[in-house]
């Protein structure tokens, strides 16, 4: 359902707000290396997450990522907003476009009452998870790998 770049995002993020310095920078090798993620397509969402305001960068030797918001203030729906827009929070699941143009059109879907329900809950579901609450399920073992 989550494209890989929404995937990867928030993994990085739940392991960034994981470090035991949470304003030490890390470096994206030891992040796509600790995540086992492709280090080129990590970097260029990290960038995006960047410019989203969600994490900080710094160039040089000393340099890496960080969080720049407290983890408790990031939700899963910022990340994925950040990433991948609101399309699958907003789009009908078979034609293109987003569900109200096809309500417009009288042109809905099949699928559409039924999605419609799953989609609130999705939303509230995203809107309400912070990375704050991941985490300390990460550490509690409920989740064995990031």
């Amino acid at each position: 359902m989550l494209s890989n770049s929404s995937r990867y995002a928030i993994r990085a993020v739940i392991y960034l707000a994981s470090q035991p310095l949470p304003n030490e920078k890390t470096g994206i090798k030891k992040i796509s290396s600790d995540l086992d993620l492709p280090t080129p397509f990590l970097a260029k969402i990290l960038q995006i997450l960047t410019k989203q305001k969600i994490l900080v960068s710094m160039k040089g030797p000393h340099g890496g990522f960080s969080l720049l918001k407290n983890p408790r203030e990031i939700s899963l729906f910022d990340i994925v907003k950040a990433i991948d827009g609101t399309d699958i929070f907003t789009n009908c699941v078979m034609h293109s476009g987003s569900c109200q143009a096809s309500e417009q059109n009288k042109n809905k879907c099949p699928l559409h009452d039924d999605y419609e329900k799953i989609r609130s809950r999705l939303i509230k579901l995203f809107s309400s998870k912070t990375i704050y609450e991941l985490v300390k399920k990460a550490n509690k073992g409920d989740m064995i790998t990031i």
